[in-house]
């Protein structure tokens, strides 16, 4: 694997170098057809490929098998036992970034953490992993900074180092990833569709949030089996994760270019701008307007 950047018609390839044995790829398709896009891969490496938009699959065993990745969805990939070179079909408007990074440097920055992480576990290290998730929005901002990469070419290394770096950790520290048996809550389906209800409730009110006791009634459980089932599921408190998810969306709006910040205030269920401005800046570093005036600078 090389560092390069292939600019195709309505789309780009472009292949980034970590660290030794580390590499991120970043694929966009804006053509009206599918792309196709291959890469030698091969068994010394795990793969973690990120959909943030639009839809694709992978392809193998000469097309005889695939597995799709929509949007919002991640998949781990990891055989030691033979090679899985990427091929990877990518719907039109879609965008996916992956992370290939070899079981020896994998290991050694989780060497102290070896046992939560199944496929390094000594019963499974020579068997081959696969693994589905969903991008949790803390997830989801970090890979729209690296798609929307609008900083000087000499910072880009070092950047997309911090957050190729960064979505590791959040991937790992996500609350689904330990042992189900360990988690009894996470045994009981019902429960567990009741929190993606809730979830998905708190999205769609997002502007006027339900209280956790109204929320709390509303799916038919417990207060406390809320609070406990929501950070079990997504790794973070109620209103934690829609302050994350709302933060993202309110960047998404921004990148637009078709709201004012006003707009996009009153949209995520600010009453007030300054509420808004303090909210953004809190979660990103920077307030609303800048970050506007960034998405106009050169990259060069």
């Amino acid at each position: 694997m090389m560092d390069k950047e292939k600019n195709t018609a309505g789309g780009f390839v472009d292949e980034t170098k970590i660290d030794d044995g580390f590499f991120i790829l970043k694929f966009q398709n804006e053509e009206n057809e599918p792309q196709k896009i291959t890469r030698e891969i091969d068994s010394s490496y795990i793969q973690f490929h990120f959909c943030i938009k639009g839809k694709s699959k992978f392809l193998f065993n000469n097309s005889s098998y695939e597995l799709p990745l929509n949007e919002e969805h991640s998949l781990l990939l990891y055989n030691p036992q033979r090679d899985l070179p990427l091929n990877l079909e990518l719907q039109p408007k879609s965008w996916v970034i992956s992370l290939v990074i070899s079981i020896k440097k994998f290991h050694s920055l989780f060497s102290q953490e070896a046992s939560y992480i199944p496929f390094l576990s000594d019963g499974n290290r020579d068997k081959k992993y696969y693994k589905d998730g969903d991008i949790s929005p803390s997830m989801a901002i970090a890979l729209n900074q690296v798609m929307n990469f609008n900083l000087m070419a000499s910072v880009k290394a070092l950047y997309f180092k911090a957050k190729a770096y960064e979505l590791l950790s959040l991937y790992f520290n996500r609350a689904e990833d330990a042992n189900v048996e360990q988690c009894p809550f996470l045994v009981d389906e019902v429960n567990v569709l009741k929190i993606r209800k809730a979830k998905d409730l708190v999205i769609s009110r997002m502007a006027e949030p339900p209280s956790l006791q109204e929320l709390s009634n509303e799916i038919g459980l417990s207060l406390k089996k809320l609070k406990e089932g929501f950070k079990q599921i997504y790794g973070d408190s109620v209103y934690s994760f829609l302050f994350d998810y709302k933060m993202e969306f309110a960047r998404k709006l921004l990148d637009s270019g078709e709201y004012n910040v006003n707009e996009v205030g009153l949209k995520v269920g600010y009453s007030t701008a300054s509420h808004f401005i303090a909210a953004f800046k809190k979660k990103f570093g920077t307030t609303p307007k800048k970050y506007i005036m960034s998405l106009s600078l050169p990259t060069n």
